[in-house]
């Protein structure tokens, strides 16, 4: 039983080593808090299923047409680079940043 609760321990520490790596110290430059992002996703897909697959899409292939951001911040910062991640890590980092912000079961 402990080697099975050390083994998650484990996992869930790496899938948080490629949101930190690689998400948050990206958006740590940006003046917009990384939550505001989940929260636009959030408003527009409405489920998991949904916000996960728009981000993965967008993050292996972002546009100005994809961005859930408005004309006035893409006018600032531009539209992000293609993520160098791979499909596993991408998944990896947004399931992490959905546990993180997602606000079903926190609410009373």
């Amino acid at each position: 039983m402990v080697k099975i609760f050390l083994l998650v321990l484990l996992l869930s520490s790496l899938n948080a080593g490629v949101y930190e790596t690689n998400c948050l110290a990206c958006h740590k430059k940006l003046p917009v808090s990384i939550d505001k992002y989940f929260y636009r996703y959030l408003l527009k897909y409405s489920s998991e299923r949904a916000v996960k697959k728009a981000m993965l899409e967008y993050l292996q292939h972002p546009s100005q047409e994809s961005s859930v951001m408005g004309e006035a911040f893409l006018s600032r910062f531009g539209v992000k680079q293609k993520s160098h991640l791979s499909n596993a890590s991408l998944k990896k980092a947004l399931n992490v940043y959905w546990n993180t912000y997602k606000v079903f079961g926190k609410l009373k």
